[in-house]
């Protein structure tokens, strides 16, 4: 499996990361911290360059809000040394799930497991 795993990240980006990404975190990456999915953040030695590894598929809203705040330099400090506050009325971050069996379907889908039943719709049938 660790050739497989070798092979698909020379010929891929979007899962996990590309061997060149991975030589360049070796020599120039300082690990910041971990997010609870998983994904990995850096910067440079000299804080000019920020990144993640994402743990899996490269999906950029997989992110959470305190750590995409972080990449793009809305934060100075990474929220694994000064967490953010957060409200109580704030739900947990979840990722986009558009095109998964998860995502969201209105009433009267065809997605939906159990249709539901419509008594404001008569359809037309041609005479």
């Amino acid at each position: 499996m660790g050739i497989l795993n070798t092979l698909l990240r020379a010929v891929t980006w979007w899962n996990g990361q590309t061997l060149n990404t991975q030589l360049y975190t070796w020599r120039k990456g300082v690990k910041v911290g971990e997010d609870d999915q998983g994904n990995v953040f850096y910067r440079t030695r000299d804080g000019k360059k920020r990144w993640v590894i994402f743990n899996g598929e490269a999906e950029a809203s997989r992110v959470s809000p305190d750590w995409h705040g972080w990449l793009h330099y809305t934060f100075d400090a990474p929220p694994s040394e000064k967490p953010l506050p957060h409200k109580p009325w704030e739900k947990p971050h979840e990722e986009n799930l558009t095109g998964t069996p998860l995502a969201y379907a209105p009433a009267g889908s065809i997605r939906r497991a159990k249709p539901v039943e419509r008594s404001d719709y008569e359809a037309w049938t041609p005479e």
